[in-house]
């Protein structure tokens, strides 16, 4: 009997790392992330710092919240055509939302310009389109809540922020905010 007691403990003592790391991971006292903005938040600009990898929503010139973000797999300089990886830089406005986006939520940017068309058209190419602050890929790992977001940028020209940030931002940003994205 003394040797199956042993046995067990030796069977179980290399998973308490893993179990101690899950235990962490959703405990309730491991505390919340940053404060939620109020229910009744309104944006009126939304400023993109590509360098920075910044999302900042605004209200008359005053920030009223941050996030951290990922870009398209090739961030630097603008997108010029589709398929370049990179996320547009300039003026826009979120014109749209998708609730049954294949990322959780999307807000679309209102790329390309009437300009940014005809460059592209000009070279034989096409601007794209389709660009879009979103959450997370809906995949099965990130539904499960064993990653928050993906690391590095990974989109191909979006803003991807976590699905917990998106939902702040959807219910904060209304259809025809302008949006600046900055080198």
């Amino acid at each position: 009997m003394q040797k199956k007691w042993w046995f067990r403990l030796l069977m179980v003592l290399p998973l308490l790392p893993v179990l101690a790391v899950m235990v962490m991971m959703w405990a309730p006292w491991r505390g919340e992330g940053p404060a939620l903005l109020p229910p009744d938040a309104r944006a009126d600009f939304v400023l993109i710092e590509k360098a920075a990898r910044r999302l900042t929503l605004l209200r008359e010139d005053k920030p009223l919240k941050s996030y951290n973000i990922a870009l398209g797999g090739a961030p630097l300089g603008p997108k010029q055509q589709e398929g370049d990886s990179k996320t547009p830089e300039g003026r826009y406005v979120l014109d749209w939302r998708n609730p049954n986006s294949k990322f959780h939520l999307s807000l679309h940017i209102s790329y390309p310009t009437a300009d940014q068309h005809a460059a592209a058209k000009a070279q034989g190419r096409s601007a794209g389109g389709d660009i879009m602050i979103h959450g997370q890929p809906n995949s099965t790992k990130l539904a499960a809540g064993l990653l928050e977001k993906l690391p590095g940028d990974w989109t191909d020209g979006c803003i991807a922020v976590s699905n917990a940030e998106m939902e702040e931002i959807w219910r904060t940003v209304p259809n025809g905010t302008p949006i600046e994205i900055r080198p």
